[in-house]
């Protein structure tokens, strides 16, 4: 039995007095029996006329330019209520190919967010400079649209970046190790990623013996069971993990952000989708949920 009891009640509570409408609505549709439509529309409200995403829907980017992160935040909410696929994303991949490098990959951030507030562990280029092909924002744009089954030709060189920036992947920074298994968890080559997320694994053993490790890690890079990431943990070291993350709900029923806080930032937001992806990973691994007491 776990140590400590998820009041999934009082995260309820937190979702309603803090969230943004989209977070609202992510919440009930995951725990409450939500329409997946109302996320739809809710996600909508982001969207500009250039087929990106912007107006902080990654909270660590504000303002309302599109950024491709704000598209891998898109993608994810589509792919969570089952609508990762369709006209929605085509129209995306025209944003995607806009903004593409050279290489056919995405920057993490474009010069557009230039004058616009960001965290300050996300540097913005300068306005008319070439940014340089980052596997933070494409890996997850590429795993979830081979997840969605979506063709586009944009897919093609993006997909060959991501196969190339996995192999050559020698960080210790959990971020990209987290992007690199969204681009292989969605993959359609299933042999070539589970051969990639096994020599993945070696660097991430590492990891978690150094001082970049902790408990959280393993729950931050297999967010379920399903993740190609799980085989590279113990059934301890899940364990430490996810109590760990139940320790770490609030007396509000929320959750702090995985990331320090940043003057400016919204703190709000960012402890809502931290919420939210708490009590998934809990629930997927078999964590009660308890509603009781408001």
């Amino acid at each position: 039995m776990p140590a400590h009891r998820i009041s999934l009640a009082r995260a309820e509570r937190f979702v309603w007095l803090s969230a943004r409408v989209l977070d609202q609505r992510r919440f009930a549709y995951h725990f409450l029996d939500g329409p997946p439509d109302a996320v739809e529309d809710a996600l909508a409200a982001y969207r500009n006329p250039d087929h990106g995403y912007g107006h902080a829907l990654d909270p660590r980017l504000r303002g309302p330019a599109s950024q491709p992160l704000h598209a891998a935040a898109a993608l994810r909410v589509l792919d969570e209520i089952g609508r990762c696929h369709g006209h929605r994303t085509e129209r995306l991949c025209r944003y995607l190919t806009a903004v593409s490098t050279p290489e056919g990959a995405l920057p993490a951030v474009h010069p557009s967010q230039h004058g616009y507030p960001v965290a300050p562990w996300l540097p913005v280029p300068d306005p008319g400079a070439s940014p340089p092909s980052d596997l933070l924002a494409t890996g997850p744009v590429v795993g979830l649209l081979h997840r969605g089954n979506v063709w586009d030709a944009w897919l093609f060189r993006a997909t060959d970046y991501c196969w190339a920036a996995v192999e050559d992947l020698r960080t210790e920074d959990p971020a990209r190790l987290a992007a690199a298994l969204a681009f292989l968890d969605g993959a359609r080559d299933r042999p070539r990623a589970e051969a990639a997320a096994d020599r993945l694994g070696r660097t991430v053993r590492r990891l978690l013996s150094g001082p970049a490790g902790g408990p959280v890690l393993p729950c931050v890079l297999a967010p379920t069971p399903r993740s190609l990431a799980r085989r590279w943990f113990t059934d301890g070291d899940l364990e430490r993990c996810l109590a760990d993350l139940a320790s770490r709900q609030q007396d509000d029923g929320g959750w702090p952000p995985a990331t320090p806080r940043w003057p400016g930032g919204s703190e709000a937001a960012r402890r809502a989708e931290a919420t939210i992806d708490a009590l998934r990973t809990l629930r997927a691994y078999g964590y009660p949920l308890s509603r009781r007491s408001r």
